[in-house]
């Protein structure tokens, strides 16, 4: 960034009475930092294009209003399907999370997310105890500890739900032969800065970017990077053959690789390049080469492969670049820092819902021809969530992690489901708050 312009004294140097003058000279300080301020905050503002800023979205036309989480209290025997599911699926994932520690004094949820957070501590002990294979067990200890509240967005309680999975590509930890195509480790000059610790109304909003030319610019975007950007850094941990499927697994943010010998690499997301996600699919519909129904990750991969000249184009559309990083364990780690559970773990945006608690879903599963399923059917179940993704924007918007294999694939391509959603809080603490915060401007919803 350039240089603060330097403050001149704002009053002549006086002698006389001394209030007077210190009042005058306080005053002068004032203004000063009032200058200095609005001079650093315009150094952000003034070009939006240039240094991407994330929870802030890219410029142009921005919904009126912003989402706004809404918390409405109600009762298990309201959640649709309570009864049916297997609870005592989500406890291993509900226990993983505890293990992290919760954290509930932001969100919205002020000081009643502190005392949360503390009755979380005795439940997840008694958590722990609850035997595995009991349902009936599992079903008793979420009603004793927890109180469901049914999340909005303002007045509508409908979102959208989509899918993740974990892809697995052919790779080799050198370049040879068909292996050409490079994931890259995080870059030592990439630098991300929180607007928060400059001024408060910024809080959790960050820009990326590196040092060029003296000043701080964005880093490389996508067309850039493919161009050869990183090249010759050392930066390259594995190597793939199919651009296409390494695109994909930026999106999905981990996955296996799969050497020559046969052994998995385990790789996940270890950061970003700070430029804005643009869902491709999108770009599609406004080439006219797709409807917007049509959409799917299955449809886009079928474009793309029938037209290989204008492939990188398209996807060189969405700027964004993920960086990654060897996993140990045998499951993708999500943002909440624990191993993900298929089925049970949901990102979520944690703006508006917290890491860590259980949250009830309510949607149906997709129509998907290649396995059979001809019809939609509900999909009701107890999740934990556990993890984020730069599509997941507002309170009622999620991604369900569908674990590894082509069954999985299959369904989360297609999976744009409509989500309601109920949050269960502890029921010995304050309730939360019925209105939480909504980020100031909204970013668009696409992951």
């Amino acid at each position: 960034m350039n240089a603060a312009p330097p403050v001149r004294p704002l009053l002549p140097n006086r002698t006389g009475n001394p209030w007077r003058t210190a009042a005058l000279a306080a005053g002068a300080i004032a203004l000063a930092a009032l200058a200095v301020a609005l001079w650093a905050l315009g150094q952000v503002r003034r070009e939006p294009v240039a240094i991407p800023v994330e929870g802030l979205g890219p410029p142009g036309p921005r919904p009126e209003l912003p989402p706004l989480r809404t918390l409405v209290a109600t009762t298990f025997a309201e959640l649709p399907g309570w009864r049916s599911d297997p609870v005592q699926e989500s406890l291993e994932a509900f226990v993983a999370s505890c293990a992290k520690g919760l954290q509930l004094g932001g969100g919205g949820f002020g000081a009643g997310g502190e005392v949360a957070a503390s009755r979380m501590a005795r439940l997840c002990e008694h958590a722990r105890s609850v035997p595995r294979d009991d349902a009936a067990a599992a079903r008793s200890f979420y009603e004793a500890s927890f109180q469901p509240f049914a999340v909005g967005n303002r007045d509508s309680r409908l979102g959208l739900l989509t899918g993740y999975y974990e892809p697995e590509l052919a790779g080799d930890r050198r370049r040879r032969g068909r292996f050409v195509h490079p994931l890259y480790l995080a870059p030592s000059d990439r630098m991300v800065i929180d607007l928060g610790e400059f001024k408060r109304d910024l809080a959790g909003r960050r820009i990326t970017g590196m040092i060029r030319g003296g000043r701080f610019r964005p880093y490389w975007d996508r067309a850039e990077i493919e161009a050869g950007a990183l090249r010759g850094r050392g930066l390259e941990m594995l190597w793939v053959d199919d651009p296409v499927a390494l695109f994909f697994l930026q999106i999905q943010g981990s996955g296996r690789v799969r050497l020559p010998d046969g052994k998995l690499v385990r790789v996940g997301y270890s950061g970003q390049n700070g430029h804005d996600y643009t869902a491709i699919g999108r770009v599609l519909v406004e080439r006219g080469a797709m409807t917007m129904e049509e959409v799917s990750l299955q449809s886009i991969r079928a474009w793309l492969a029938a037209h290989p000249a204008e492939a990188d184009a398209v996807m060189d559309a969405n700027r964004s670049y993920v960086f990654f990083r060897v996993l140990p364990g045998t499951a993708p780690v999500g943002a909440q820092g624990v191993e993900l559970t298929a089925g049970r773990s949901l990102a979520v945006d944690p703006a508006f819902l917290p890491y860590g608690l259980p949250l009830w879903l309510a949607t149906t599963t997709p129509v998907v021809p290649e396995l059979g399923r001809t019809a939609e059917a509900p999909l009701e179940r107890l999740v934990v969530a556990q993890d984020t993704g730069g599509a997941i924007k507002g309170p009622v918007r999620a991604d369900l992690f569908l674990g590894p294999g082509r069954e999985a694939e299959q369904i989360a391509g297609r999976m744009k489901q409509p989500l309601r959603l109920w949050l269960l809080w502890p029921k010995d603490a304050p309730p939360p708050p019925a209105e939480g915060p909504g980020p100031a401007p909204a970013s668009a919803a696409s992951r």
